[in-house]
């Protein structure tokens, strides 16, 4: 019997922990679309530099981002707004960071391939496009949605979990 209550409590532990990242994906994948859009019609329409538009399209999908999560998918109304916002700038500075810098990087790594650029410039007119999905994919799973879901919309004492975090180390 305790056996069955224990495998019905982990399934239903998996399944929400599922879901969990299901929400999550949902609401980075509407930011996301948010952010492409500002940022190619930055530079399609007004000829902006496809790294500043990077910028600003990841400043106004990261708001759209946090905007939802907080309120959809971690429902975090028992923490303060204003922490989750600085947390929330903190994990959101280092995206985008890694974003622009992973952007520019891959961008100019595949521009300075003479047989990239030209098996891409028949299908992709710019490869900054490609370079900002992959990099953004990457950034999505393997930073944004693990530190939402264990730092920023946990009401946590800040010094503390920093503190304990640098003491494991």
């Amino acid at each position: 019997m305790v056996d069955g209550v224990e495998e019905q409590s982990r399934f239903a532990g998996w399944r929400r922990e599922v879901w969990l990242f299901m929400k999550a994906q949902l609401s980075a994948q509407i930011a996301t679309v948010i952010d492409f859009l500002i940022t190619i019609l930055l530079v399609k329409l007004f000829g902006i530099y496809y790294l500043y538009a990077t910028f600003i399209g990841s400043v106004v999908g990261g708001i759209v981002n946090c905007v939802i999560n907080y309120e959809w998918v971690f429902k975090a109304e028992d923490c303060k707004k204003i922490y989750v916002g600085l947390k929330y700038f903190i994990v959101w500075g280092g995206s985008i960071l890694i974003n622009t810098w992973g952007t520019f990087a891959l961008t100019e790594w595949l521009a300075g391939m003479k047989w990239v650029n030209g098996l891409l410039g028949y299908y992709v007119y710019d490869v900054f496009i490609l370079s900002k999905i992959t990099v953004a994919l990457l950034v999505a799973f393997f930073w944004n949605y693990y530190l939402q879901r264990v730092f920023v919309y946990r009401n946590h004492n800040l010094k503390r979990f920093l503190k304990q975090r640098l003491e494991k180390k």
